[in-house]
């Protein structure tokens, strides 16, 4: 769902003021790029030898006649030169409901004239392939505030970075038959989509190669990267020839006038005072909300979106039979997708902070999975209790904590550093259905095939709950993971946007440590085989080794992360299917019960 996503908000937020104390602009020189519809100066930063750009416009403001509509190009300005050295508006934000303030997932004022992007190159920069990263936050929340500098570094300046902004909230995501008949649904797809064919058209005056383009995203902006992989029946673009999606959340992905998104929209609309009864004709209440004021607007989207249950976002993608055709479960089956790549993960505690914390009873077990799976049968009932383990359960979360290892012994079932028994089992249904499934089923798609392909990974650093991983590769200030880890991963992601493989040497993959265990493979890389459907294969990225430190967020929240002397990689490959007590097995009966999710 989303979350710099996760707890990873609380990194982030930490992130972001690291960030902005530490990559402080040097105005040595300030590079000018002419877009045609206007010019833009940017700043070039010393410090890691970029040109960056902040605050360039994408597409017009959608607001008054243009709010849910399809994005259009900008308005040429062509008076003055622009400025592009601050960080643009954030769009409005709509929290998640129940998640407690310290999360991080908090409603806010924006500003509807949004879309904007920003943008870092290497000086001189020409043919280098392009990522444009589409963020996280439940579809509702965060923007464009990542820094991509040190990544970019770390990989020789060898790519072009373009952070987007989109269209959140009721803003970007409200459906219903009306929407769908006088606006757009999905409209913060389409401004993402919207994005990437401004890619195509102006990466170029930075030194980008259009047709070297991956497109990448963590939690909903994995989700939001799989969709627009599916969109228009995975239709050949030619917008994006690779795709990073980690953690893709694709839950409750409901038909446009479904019951659901209709009752958001109607609530949407009694909320701004757009919505008088049976009186009101459709129209009516859509030309006023097209007319109603924004901060009217903006509070309507965030407490619509908070009243939902714990860790949930009310307005989210739609089935519109046109931008999305199918259910991911289903379509991603058939192998419709676009691009000719995917690096596909997930972390190992992504159930965790989004699906609630509280469950220690078995009446409270059961009532979480029939509320939170109304259209499941009995049977489906039954055969989830089976597969997670029910029986086998305590209710109570009183034994120790600690990390399952994946392949043996405990498994996350019912075991994990975050809970135990029947909590766990929660986490790990809400992991398995929401994220964990998904990944694997979007590397299937790209396996097998003639001009496809695909690997899998897991993040399994402690804490590794959901959005913990942001700091691995957004990682200016930061201090967990070691500098060591943090090296070697975002090699691995460097390395496929730039050379299509994620299979990096050994001496990277070490990180620095002689004492790090990797698989080795062949001319000084790891191993590191493609997925295949058949006998899947992922990589199990974790440290070992120095110092456990206990870190309590909330009553409901604690964990430990390793620090100090003494921290290595410890990477290893593992049967994917058996993975965790036979995750493999687990995903087909998420994709069997697909459409009752729905996912």
């Amino acid at each position: 769902m989303g979350f710099r996503d996760g707890i990873s908000s609380l990194v982030l937020l930490a992130l972001i003021t690291a960030q902005s104390s530490l990559a402080t602009p040097v105005q040595i020189s300030s590079p000018v790029v002419d877009l045609g519809y206007a010019t833009y100066q940017g700043y070039y930063n010393d410090s890691y030898d970029l040109n960056i750009f902040k605050g360039i416009r994408y597409a017009a403001p959608p607001v008054g006649k243009l709010r849910w509509q399809a994005p259009q190009a900008p308005l040429a300005n062509r008076t003055s030169i622009q400025s592009a050295t601050e960080q643009p508006p954030l769009c409005p934000q709509s929290g998640g409901a129940r998640l407690p303030e310290i999360y991080g997932f908090n409603s806010a004022l924006g500003n509807e004239d949004c879309l904007f992007l920003n943008l870092y190159a290497p000086p001189g920069a020409k043919d280098l392939p392009v990522l444009l990263w589409i963020h996280g936050g439940g579809y509702g929340l965060f923007g464009a505030e990542y820094d991509p500098s040190e990544w970019i570094n770390t990989n020789d300046n060898g790519f072009i970075a373009v952070m987007i902004q989109y269209r959140l909230g009721a803003f970007g995501f409200l459906s219903s038959e009306d929407v769908y008949k006088y606006g757009k649904t999905n409209a913060g797809l389409l401004d993402m989509r919207f994005a990437l064919e401004w890619v195509q058209e102006h990466i170029g005056k930075f030194g980008g190669n259009a047709s070297r383009v991956t497109v990448a995203g963590e939690s909903a902006g994995a989700g939001a990267v799989v969709l627009q992989s599916t969109a228009y029946g995975g239709r050949e673009d030619n917008l994006f020839n690779n795709v990073i999606a980690a953690s893709p959340y694709t839950a409750s992905l409901y038909q446009y006038d479904d019951q659901v998104p209709t009752g958001h929209y109607e609530h949407f609309a009694q909320r701004a005072g757009c919505h008088n009864g049976d009186n009101s004709s459709k129209a009516a209440v859509f030309e006023c909300l097209v007319n109603a004021d924004t901060d009217t607007l903006q509070y309507a989207s965030a407490n619509v979106s908070t009243s939902g249950d714990w860790g949930s976002w009310a307005f989210l993608p739609v089935v519109d039979g046109d931008f999305i055709q199918e259910l991911p479960s289903e379509q991603l089956l058939k192998k419709k997708v676009s691009g000719k790549r995917v690096l596909s993960g997930n972390n190992a505690n992504d159930g965790v902070p989004l699906s609630p914390p509280f469950i220690n009873t078995t009446a409270g077990f059961l009532n979480y999975i029939h509320s939170t799976f109304p259209s499941f049968s009995a049977s489906d009932y039954s055969r989830l209790m089976t597969l997670y383990g029910f029986r086998n359960s305590s209710p109570q979360d009183t034994a120790p904590r600690y990390d399952t290892l994946g392949d043996s012994g405990s498994t996350a079932l019912n075991q994990s550093e975050m809970a135990t028994g029947l909590q766990q089992t929660v986490f790990d249904i809400y992991a398995e259905s929401a994220f964990d499934c998904p990944s694997y089923w979007f590397a299937d798609a790209f396996a097998g095939g003639d001009n496809k392909e695909s690997w899998k990974y897991q993040y399994s650093v402690t804490p590794a709950y959901h959005g913990a991983d942001l700091s691995a590769y957004f990682s200016i200030g930061v201090t967990t993971p070691t500098r060591g880890f943090i090296h070697a991963f975002q090699k691995i992601w460097g390395n496929f946007i730039i050379n299509d493989s994620p299979v990096i040497s050994v001496i990277d993959a070490k990180g620095g440590a002689y004492n790090s265990t990797v698989p080795v493979g062949a001319n000084g890389d790891i191993s590191w085989p493609k997925w295949n459907a058949a006998s899947p294969v992922l990589m199990n990225l974790n440290t070992t080794g120095g110092t456990t430190v206990y870190v309590e967020v909330t009553d409901d929240l604690s964990y430990w992360i390793r620090d100090g002397p003494g921290v290595t990689n410890e990477f290893s490959l593992a049967d994917a299917s058996k993975w965790e007590g036979g995750r493999g097995e687990r995903c087909e009966f998420w994709r069997t019960v697909g459409p009752r999710v729905p996912v």
